[in-house]
């Protein structure tokens, strides 16, 4: 299972799916509390990569004592978008699953996203929307905000997801140039504003850029828990904003890439043309 997009094959049918190596991307900013309860928790798996956004609790010294054998990488950029493309452009293993070091995120569903992968999905998406998933922690209007985001992705895109922005997700690694993220090692622009798809809006590109590629997504239930210690770096309207216009930039890329894509194909349907034209005389 694969995807081709203009020369270039992502995905492989020669894909371990009996026994994958998982590697857990865990971006984190001034978690250290968060972190000391939710790593201990983890399945053992092939490797676990903190990436850590400057903090200043100690949360990368909290994480090397909750799990010895983490990987710690520190991103270049601020946004939880440069920490998953730090954290992506590190893995080794067969599957990436994301998740975030707020205790929202339940470590025994890790297996569920796991399976869905190695059933043939290529990319596993969680759901709060779907039946047995569910959310302690968003609000009214944050649940009515994504509903309407979701709903604008579902136009776009004509799919049927159920729920756009929601972190808690994974996919076969072999995927991750598809996703074409900004180059996470790059200076950060000189203005003091965050490059496309380095802030919350992450999520969102993800699962554009992998619908645009027609990969086959699976809706995987997930229960959010209440964040454990401290406050959430999320803003429901400004990142809300982001959101959209994510959405907006995203639909007009993937446009241009097909319009791209069948200008590519014309040459050679004028040369096949060509040539049975010839054949014919």
């Amino acid at each position: 299972m694969g995807v081709q997009l203009g020369m270039t094959f992502f995905g492989t049918p020669a894909r371990n799916t009996k026994d994958p190596l998982v590697s857990i991307v865990v971006p984190a900013l001034n978690e250290a509390l968060n972190l000391s309860v939710v790593l201990p928790q983890l399945p053992q798996v092939h490797e676990v990569i903190l990436v850590d956004g400057g903090s200043v609790d100690g949360t990368v010294m909290a994480a090397r004592r909750a799990l010895p054998g983490i990987i710690t990488v520190l991103q270049g950029r601020k946004g939880k978008g440069n920490a998953l493309a730090a954290g992506f452009a590190r893995v080794t293993g067969d599957i990436v699953v994301m998740f975030d070091a707020d205790g929202s995120a339940d470590p025994a569903e890790i297996s569920r996203f796991v399976d869905a992968l190695k059933q043939g999905a290529d990319f596993a998406k969680g759901s709060r929307y779907v039946a047995g998933g569910g959310s302690a922690d968003i609000t009214r209007i944050r649940s009515l905000g994504n509903r309407f985001l979701n709903g604008l992705f579902n136009i776009g895109w004509r799919s049927r997801y159920s729920d756009l922005c929601y972190g808690y997700n994974a996919f076969w690694a072999d995927l991750i140039p598809l996703l074409d993220l900004p180059d996470h090692k790059a200076p950060a622009p000189a203005n003091g504003k965050m490059l496309w798809g380095d802030g919350f809006e992450i999520e969102t590109v993800i699962n554009c850029r992998f619908a645009a590629a027609g990969v086959s997504i699976t809706e995987v239930p997930s229960v959010e828990k209440l964040r454990m210690f401290g406050e959430s770096n999320l803003r429901a309207v400004s990142d809300g904003i982001r959101v959209l216009k994510t959405l907006v930039t995203e639909w007009r890329r993937a446009r241009q890439i097909r319009r791209m894509e069948r200008k590519l194909t014309q040459p050679a349907l004028a040369r096949s043309a060509s040539a049975s034209e010839s054949l014919a005389a």
